[in-house]
């Protein structure tokens, strides 16, 4: 399965990209986890920030296929622990369709990306910073996987 995460934000800190880069070599057949930045859309003076949450998502619109299963990554989505995420990777898989992952930039995704989404995942009730996000996302798809291809899980 292929598994495109489109994420805000291009100039991050080298732990970031560390952390993001760790988890996805770890993910191999039948997954494959791919990074697809977008640009922080610039906020002009006294522009209404709407604006470039616009901006921000037509881009990631952009990069989502039309037959992807869209996963918007909100703080009102619906959270799993690992054993749902697992079984819910699992679902995905027999779909046969591509995820798409979206994570917006500081002020979050656009209405657009909300509308396209065919689901919405929270990963805490907590804000974290949208770069870290990234690295979240690829550890729990690293640790669900990893419960699909059998390895014991620390919590059983």
């Amino acid at each position: 399965m292929k598994c495109r995460l489109i994420a805000a934000g291009t100039r991050l800190p080298d732990w970031v990209n560390t952390g993001f880069r760790e988890y996805q070599k770890r993910l191999r057949t039948p997954f494959e986890l791919d990074l697809h930045e977008i640009a922080v859309a610039t906020r002009r003076a006294g522009e209404n920030p709407q604006r470039a949450i616009l901006r921000e998502g037509a881009d990631m619109l952009a990069a989502v296929g039309r037959d992807d299963y869209a996963v918007a990554l909100e703080i009102t989505g619906k959270s799993m622990n690992t054993e749902q995420l697992s079984s819910w990777l699992a679902e995905r898989m027999r779909d046969g369709r591509s995820l798409a992952l979206l994570i917006g930039g500081p002020d979050g995704l656009s209405p657009q990306c909300r509308e396209r989404a065919d689901h919405s995942w929270s990963l805490s009730p907590l804000t974290l910073p949208h770069a870290l996000v990234r690295v979240v996302v690829a550890e729990q798809l690293y640790r669900a996987m990893s419960l699909l291809a059998g390895h014991p899980y620390h919590r059983a």
